[in-house]
């Protein structure tokens, strides 16, 4: 493994920078134009058409039945080998926050540069937390007893191979530790998924409904473990954990496999597409998912202000002031607004005044 250097505690336990919050962009960009066009959060523009929903769905709390058959649809989808190695939750970051709480204070590795949101519960919950660039093929997990990579990775895109991930998850397990994958973006390359091997020893894996149905509000995320740790989730999350109407659409979601591939298809393309425009912008994609795009350039916290004064969010990083993530455009115009908005920073006509950094 790579060496790392000590996650900061004082700043693990700040709130990280997030997509999708268009409050604080209404109030750094209060000219901008409305409606906002959001590609900041890697969420699929094109969400899975709800399904009908009986008046009981609404009114009752969620029963066994309704669980069981999500868990049915999501170890198809999947290709996981029994119910009894997964647990929901309303959302992975929940799975996330909890994770942590299930072992005693030891010390974690968390293959960076990722989602924050890992280092930082792991900090809270009084583990020694261990940023790394990079796990190595000989020296297998160092001193670590759990690492954390986020597969593929955001926001660049990174993934690594099966076959050594279950590797570094043998070598964990054999001294009782864990290996932790985030497949939040997993969906679209599900030959990547270690989600037909769940319930090995030492290997957890968090799957993200919401990002690839395009229905993040849904709130819903699984965790595909041991069959111990997944019921100390199960336990950790409590009863009626994800609500009727959530686990009625999931489990419709999840067992379509038609339109899965078809969004598959649909993501590739529109990724493709995306690479296209920014390019033609004379921006440098370095990576990335078919959800959404990185690029690293110099200007970009200028290209941030000009396409947030033209109410474009996308999604900056403090720790790479060049980077910026773009995801999908999703109808037509949306398109056109992203490629005249980024017209400006070329010194086009419609150039947007320099702003102060929000």
């Amino acid at each position: 493994m790579a060496r790392g250097t000590d996650a900061a505690p004082d700043a693990a336990r700040q709130t990280p920078l997030h997509g999708g919050d268009l409050g604080a962009a209404r109030a750094a960009f209060p000219h901008a134009p409305e409606p906002w066009l959001d590609l900041s959060t890697g969420i699929n523009p094109w969400s899975y058409p709800l399904p009908p929903l009986s008046a009981d769905a609404w009114t009752r709390l969620p029963g066994q039945d309704a669980e069981a058959a999500l868990l049915a649809s999501a170890g198809d989808c999947y290709r996981a080998p029994s119910p009894g190695v997964m647990a929901a939750a309303p959302g992975s970051q929940a799975l996330i926050q909890i994770l942590p709480r299930l072992r005693p204070p030891g010390r974690v590795a968390v293959l960076g540069p990722t989602y924050a949101e890992h280092a930082r519960c792991w900090t809270l919950a009084g583990h020694e937390v261990v940023m790394v660039d990079g796990i190595g093929t000989d020296d297998g997990p160092g001193d670590a007893d759990v690492v954390v990579v986020v597969n593929p990775n955001n926001p660049d895109g990174r993934t690594l191979a099966p076959s050594r991930l279950l590797a570094l998850a043998d070598s964990l397990a054999a001294r009782g530790g864990w290996l932790v994958v985030d497949e939040a973006f997993a969906d679209m390359r599900p030959e990547d998924s270690l989600a037909s091997v769940a319930g090995r020893p030492g290997l957890v894996v968090l799957r993200s409904f919401g990002k690839f149905f395009g229905l993040a509000g849904l709130r819903l995320g699984i965790a595909l473990a041991p069959r111990a740790v997944a019921a100390a989730l199960r336990e950790a999350v409590g009863p009626w954990a994800v609500s009727g109407p959530g686990l009625t659409i999931a489990a419709a979601a999840l067992a379509d496999r038609s339109w899965i591939l078809a969004m598959r298809s649909r993501l590739s393309q529109a990724a493709a597409d995306l690479d296209r425009l920014l390019e033609a912008a004379g921006l440098r994609v370095v990576g990335g998912t078919d959800l959404f795009r990185l690029v690293e350039d110099p200007r970009a916290p200028m290209i941030f202000r000009q396409l947030g004064a033209a109410g474009i969010l996308v999604r900056r990083f403090e720790h790479r002031p060049d980077w910026l993530r773009f995801g999908l455009p999703g109808e037509d115009g949306e398109w056109q607004r992203l490629r005249v908005a980024l017209r400006w920073e070329r010194g086009g006509p419609h150039q947007a005044p320099a702003l102060p950094d929000s």
